[in-house]
């Protein structure tokens, strides 16, 4: 009798357990479900955009194009002299596919500003067609030095200066919340590109694109993408595609 009372016991438990890991899987599959499928309102904001580098692969443009996607920042340069490898191929690549493009340069903090601006004109050359360029300011992946903010204005004005002179419109600075809190107030005015993931950017500054997704799924690229979108629709976006300083 004892026996049978404590295998009853133990089927119990064990069935209560595979309940609760039930569930909690159940939960998990729909919060991934919910985490990769969230985006702002698309009424709101009509535009989608990506960005990507070299670690995205080779992209399949066309395929981009016809997944919902209007806009793309591709990486071209990083500090004095890294270019990324894959940036000629998607700029021709997204041009072709009649989605508008724009370059990227990812600042770092040990590299003179106007030795990183003659690097990205070097990878990224103006063309009428570009979007505004952007500077990539953020502190993962960069280098130790953390410059006071009299000296990052200045290396930021000496890359913005050359830069903007070449495309003959404002840069967009791309800014993490770490880098935004740490160097607000020494930020020249620009467009922001402000990084916020899952909710929108804080009021504490206007943005004109915002990353919203750091995981995403687009067809034409396999593995992960950063997602954004516009503020503003497309009258708006061609506005700013073609503003002059």
């Amino acid at each position: 009798m004892t026996d049978k009372r404590t295998r009853r016991r133990w089927r119990r438990i064990a069935m209560g357990t595979f309940a609760i890991a039930a569930t909690v899987l159940a939960v998990g599959i729909a919060a991934r479900a919910w985490f990769l499928h969230w985006q702002p309102d698309r009424e709101r904001y009509p535009l989608r955009g990506i960005d990507v580098s070299h670690h995205q692969g080779a992209v399949d443009w066309n395929a981009v194009a016809r997944d919902d996607v209007a806009f793309a920042y591709l990486k071209a340069s990083e500090g004095g002299d890294h270019r990324d490898r894959r940036y000629g191929e998607n700029a021709a690549g997204a041009r072709a596919a009649g989605v508008a493009a724009g370059a990227y340069h990812f600042f770092t903090f040990c590299r003179d500003g106007a030795e990183q601006a003659a690097n990205f004109l070097a990878a990224a050359p103006a063309s009428a067609d570009a979007l505004p360029p952007a500077l990539d300011l953020e502190f993962g992946g960069n280098c130790g030095r953390r410059p006071d903010a009299a000296a990052m204005r200045a290396e930021l004005d000496a890359f913005l200066a050359p830069v903007e002179a070449a495309y003959a419109k404002p840069a967009l600075l791309y800014v993490t919340p770490e880098f935004f809190d740490a160097y607000r107030d020494a930020l020249p005015p620009r467009p922001l590109w402000r990084r916020s993931i899952l909710h929108a950017p804080d009021s504490r500054a206007a943005w004109t694109l915002w990353q919203y997704h750091n995981r995403a799924r687009v067809a034409g690229i396999d593995g992960p993408v950063d997602l954004n979108v516009f503020d503003g629709d497309a009258a708006a976006f061609a506005r700013w595609r073609g503003a002059i300083p």
